[in-house]
């Protein structure tokens, strides 16, 4: 009798025990799931950059052309975002950023620098969610039908 006492014990204790296991997992694949899916699906301040020097670059050339200045490249520096507004754009989620960053243009004789340039950008996350793009209004759509050019930031 003390043996069964003993083993209905020894029974209860491991199912106890495979519970608290069974939730202590549980919460641990929660907790996982949550960050996973919030931290990949942010723009972090590298990918703002990026997009910003995409920007930059198309007006870079754009000036280049117009005025004949040979620039010789910029630098973004002190990057502050200051606002990550959640959309959706053409059925995929996207992402307003607004900030400010000091800019640094190299030309051939001098170095320009322009500090505190506000900045609005939108991006865009892929279906994937491997990959972000840089959506700019098209000069010549309306505001009421906006038309969007995409660009891979790399």
């Amino acid at each position: 009798m003390a043996e069964f006492r003993v083993y209905t014990a020894i029974l209860t204790l491991e199912s106890r025990i495979s519970k608290m296991v069974r939730l202590l997992v549980t919460m641990i694949l929660l907790v996982l799931l949550t960050a996973c899916g919030t931290i990949g699906l942010l723009p972090t301040s590298e990918l703002v950059q990026k997009a910003i020097a995409l920007g930059l670059e198309q007006t870079k050339q754009e000036l280049s052309q117009k005025l004949d200045i040979d620039f010789q490249g910029f630098e973004i520096k002190q990057l502050k975002i200051a606002e990550e507004k959640p959309l959706t754009i053409q059925n995929l989620p996207a992402f307003r950023v607004k900030g400010k960053y000091d800019l640094i243009i190299n030309l051939p004789q001098r170095q320009l620098t322009q500090l505190q340039q506000p900045f609005e950008l939108y991006l865009q996350i892929q279906q994937e969610g491997k990959t972000w793009r840089l959506l700019l209004p098209d000069k010549n759509s309306k505001d009421s039908q906006r038309v969007w050019r995409s660009y891979l930031i790399d």
